[in-house]
């Protein structure tokens, strides 16, 4: 993941995706991480990880997507550190590609893009 300041990168950082990381998130429970441009829209400092960021997926795009399959986009796609308590110990992150669908990082790394990127950044996950 890199994090951008004025079209400049300013930090990378190596994440874990969904479990079944390969192409967009379609459905709830796919494993999947969406793919996109969306935006930071809630902080939650006291999450089951260690403080995370909430990504404004679904779109409209992927909510339509979904209903034409008659399923449920699913959403709650965060970045996040790693879980809290003893969890923490049963990721093996980040060699492996572990979360819902979100994207996870270092407790480390969560604290300085938590102060770095304010609600309401620009969001784009690509492949």
């Amino acid at each position: 993941m890199e994090l951008k300041r004025e079209g400049k990168t300013i930090r990378r950082y190596r994440v874990a995706l969904g479990f079944a990381p390969e192409r967009h998130k379609e459905r709830e429970g796919d494993g999947r991480t969406p793919e996109g441009s969306y935006t930071v829209d809630a902080r939650n400092p006291r999450s089951a990880f260690h403080l995370s960021l909430r990504v404004s997926y679904p779109d409209e795009s992927d909510k339509a997507h979904a209903a034409s399959s008659g399923v449920s986009p699913g959403g709650d796609i965060y970045i996040h550190g790693q879980p809290n308590g003893w969890r923490k110990y049963r990721v093996d992150h980040p060699a492996k590609d572990w979360t819902t669908g979100c994207v996870a990082v270092s407790d480390a790394e969560i604290r300085e893009i938590w102060s770095l990127a304010p609600t309401g950044v620009r969001v784009v996950i690509h492949p």
